[in-house]
């Protein structure tokens, strides 16, 4: 009885360290990234660098507003632009990259070393 629920619990904590382990190494290629190449942080210069063609990813929190998310969304889709929806907040997103700021949407043009782009192939 005592080895069957100790059994249960070890699947249980397997199925979350998964799923954690899986959001640590995006956040471990986005960090990367943004240490080794190039990146616009907010709305404005996110839209800017997508108008541009420089954009080659886009990142966008879970609770970004969902007028803003739509009109990021549509000029990816024009610029040709990979779109990653982030699995934490905005407060989460500035921290994964580094920042002790919130951002809600973050474009990377560069992405140096990181491999990043082959999450999305």
């Amino acid at each position: 009885m005592g080895s069957g629920s100790r059994l249960l619990r070890q699947n249980r904590n397997m199925s979350t360290k998964k799923s954690k382990k899986s959001l640590d190494t995006f956040a471990a290629k986005l960090s990367l990234a943004i240490r080794s190449g190039k990146y616009c942080l907010g709305t404005k210069s996110t839209l800017k660098a997508l108008r541009d063609g420089s954009a080659l990813v886009v990142i966008i929190a879970n609770n970004c507003p969902p007028v803003q998310r739509s009109q990021i969304e549509y000029y990816a889709n024009m610029a040709k632009a990979h779109v990653h929806i982030f699995r934490g907040n905005n407060n989460e997103l500035g921290a994964a990259c580094g920042k002790s700021f919130r951002t809600s949407v973050l474009a990377i043009t560069d992405v140096g070393d990181s491999d990043i782009l082959s999450t999305f192939a």
